[in-house]
């Protein structure tokens, strides 16, 4: 039987994978103007999908983007698109657009969002073992973007930022880049949250940083502290992650992914860490407690 094509959810109404566009006048398109969720379904339980769409909503109102439909209607939305691909395993990628304009700035100019909902597959690393043996990264010389500027605290379409760092990182031959804040201090990965590990104390960046407040990385904080890690949010300076037993980063398209070498230096012994292997293990069992999101069926 032939694998039927993927369905995309636009604006209420779906249309094949093939088929799925959206106006070369979106402001999403024109501008970058609009932001987005991932969001992942493990074994037909959408993890965490309730605080995603508060996110997305918050990261709206932050742009001063009205959405238009409430959020349970999101939910729905979100939950009809894996239904309708038979998807109880899956990466979803939500974004919402200013909607159609003109190609003037102004966004009075846009009457009415665009809601797009795929459901599909993400690999980010071409390595399949690479959970298993930590991926490479680099700090890169693109800082992030100011607080004050179009700060990553706002999951917005305006990705630049971590394009130019991944670029780099692509051109230096390593698989993540690593970026700092204004102040020089450690800041996150290009789509990750990143933490470090000394003495079996874990430490994270402070959202003032720049950092987007993490999903993933608030439920690693809340299993390490069930497991009786002390978890330290703090300004950790770059040779802090160059001399850390252990570094990770986390995030929903990267779950929880180990790091053993930063601009060359080897991080520990050039392994995966006890206190990283044992959060991955641990936060496989959450993504899959029917109590952590919201059921398919």
């Amino acid at each position: 039987m032939e694998k039927q094509e993927l369905q995309i959810y636009i604006d209420g109404k779906f249309y094949p994978k093939s088929e799925a566009k959206i106006s070369v006048y979106d402001h999403g398109l024109l501008y970058g103007d609009g932001v987005f969720e991932g969001i992942r379904a493990y074994n037909g339980i959408v993890f965490k999908l309730e605080e995603h769409i508060d996110r997305l909503y918050k990261s709206a109102h932050a742009i001063m983007l009205n959405i238009g439909i409430p959020k349970k209607d999101m939910i729905k939305a979100v939950i009809d698109t894996l239904k309708k691909n038979k998807l109880q395993d899956s990466y979803i990628r939500l974004v919402v657009t200013r909607g159609v304009g003109d190609l003037g700035l102004n966004p009075n100019k846009c009457k009415k969002p665009t809601i797009i909902i795929i459901t599909d597959t993400i690999k980010l690393h071409s390595d399949n073992d690479a959970k298993e043996k930590g991926i490479t990264a680099m700090i890169t010389w693109v800082r992030r973007d100011a607080i004050d500027a179009t700060s990553h605290e706002v999951k917005s379409l305006n990705y630049l930022n971590s394009i130019l760092a991944k670029i780099e990182a692509n051109n230096a031959g390593v698989e993540e880049a690593i970026s700092l804040g204004r102040t020089g201090y450690v800041c996150e990965g290009v789509a990750e949250n990143i933490f470090l590990v000394r003495d079996n104390i874990i430490f994270t960046p402070p959202s003032s940083t720049g950092a987007l407040p993490g999903i993933t990385a608030q439920v690693i904080t809340r299993i390490a502290k069930k497991m009786g890690y002390a978890v330290v949010e703090r300004n950790i300076s770059p040779t802090e992650l160059f001399t850390a037993d252990e570094v990770f980063f986390t995030g929903t398209a990267a779950e929880v992914i180990p790091v053993r070498e930063i601009n060359k230096r080897t991080i520990g012994n050039g392994k995966p860490g006890p206190v990283t292997k044992r959060l991955m293990e641990e936060y496989q069992k959450v993504v899959r407690d029917p109590k952590e999101g919201v059921p398919i069926k």
